[in-house]
């Protein structure tokens, strides 16, 4: 397993240059409850952004909730900026089928029309069932498919493999 400090700094590097890209006062950061809302909110203080990230709760947008049910803790959507005509960087920890960007998408635009979604990730990992990539991403990783990598925090941040429940 990579040793996340050199991911974090990787991260935040990615992210500045695409904040300078499109203009840091049009951007807004916005995290995925619950590994995006920690990477979100170490993004915003390491970079000195003003204010706080939003984060978003996709619990109610997932397309599997018949399969697996409903989380144990759903978290409130935090919006705490105007995302019309913004470049929202959307963040997660993990990205591998996609779906959980989907679910993230339709729920931001419950708030308004960005005028861009750029996706940011701190691990990308192959087996996609939707056609979404990430803009940034600080580590590519392979896992078998009885495999997954979580983050863990919020303090500290650390990265574990567990194996998949069925």
């Amino acid at each position: 397993m990579p040793d996340i400090e050199p991911l974090l700094a990787k991260l935040t590097e990615q992210v500045a240059t695409l904040l300078s890209a499109e203009g840091r006062e049009r951007c807004a950061l916005v995290g995925i409850h619950q590994g995006g809302a920690w990477l979100a909110q170490h993004l915003q203080a390491r970079l000195e952004l003003p204010g706080e990230p939003g984060a978003v709760d996709i619990a109610f947008y997932r397309d599997d909730l018949a399969r697996g049910g409903l989380q144990a803790e759903v978290r409130p959507t935090r919006m705490p900026i105007d995302i019309e005509d913004r470049v929202i960087v959307l963040v997660d920890d993990i990205l591998y089928t996609g779906r959980t960007i989907r679910a993230a998408l339709n729920e931001i635009f419950d708030y308004g029309r960005p005028a861009a979604v750029r996706l940011a990730v701190l691990l990308d990992r192959p087996g996609r069932e939707l056609p979404i990539q990430a803009d940034i991403a600080a580590h590519y990783i392979d896992l078998p498919p009885r495999q997954r990598v979580k983050l863990r925090g919020p303090d500290p941040l650390h990265l574990v493999i567990e194996e998949a429940h069925s």
